[in-house]
């Protein structure tokens, strides 16, 4: 369970809108090419414009992640990733859009039926945590089972147990599951704002 209170926010509450109005004014219509409807699930823009972009970084050059023991590059990405590997801004975007979409939130949504009927706020957490820690983590894990019972609020804050990396809590990952910090948006602060 989180360690800090788990709280709606003002920002929290703000990226909502922010992202619902520039879907609305057509500023994300690029992410429709990934989408296997005709629209990409708000949700998956929400997770990566406010939860993963900024939780992740950006970076170009493949490196070491001594916490997860892998390379990775881009924002985040592991899969295929060795040393000495080089990528451009645009081709990070792409493959992260690409991934999220097909790897992560169309898994999850088949693991977890009930995961279309959680509000915008709770998909988009739920994808980013397992973009972060994995989607067979996330499919075992008890946020997925606060979310097939409907128990939204439950599922904002079951997810933060994932705050580990080496069998050590980590403070960045406490801070990306729960509140965020002074620059970016909580997991469970975003997921409890919508509600």
């Amino acid at each position: 369970m989180p360690i800090n209170r788990i709280t709606p926010t003002r920002r929290g509450k703000a990226a909502l809108a922010a992202v619902l109005a520039s879907i609305a004014a057509g500023g994300y219509t690029a992410y429709d090419r990934y989408a296997t409807t005709a629209k990409m699930d708000p949700a998956v823009i929400l997770a990566v414009e406010k939860a993963i972009i900024p939780w992740e970084g950006l970076v170009l050059k493949s490196h070491w992640d001594p916490y997860a023991k892998i390379w990775d590059i881009c924002y985040g990405e592991t899969k295929g990733v060795g040393p000495g590997m080089t990528k451009t801004k645009a081709q990070c975007r792409d493959m992260l859009l690409r991934r999220v979409h097909d790897d992560y939130h169309q898994a999850i949504m088949t693991c977890s039926p009930n995961l279309a009927k959680a509000p915008l706020s709770v998909r988009a957490s739920m994808i980013s945590g397992a973009y972060n820690f994995g989607v067979g983590a996330w499919c075992r894990s008890t946020a997925k089972a606060r979310v097939e019972a409907g128990q939204w609020r439950a599922a904002c804050e079951a997810q933060t147990a994932f705050n580990r990396a080496g069998g050590q809590i980590v403070r960045g990952l406490v801070n990306r599951r729960e509140m965020g910090d002074a620059r970016r948006i909580g997991e469970a602060e975003l997921c409890v704002s919508g509600l």
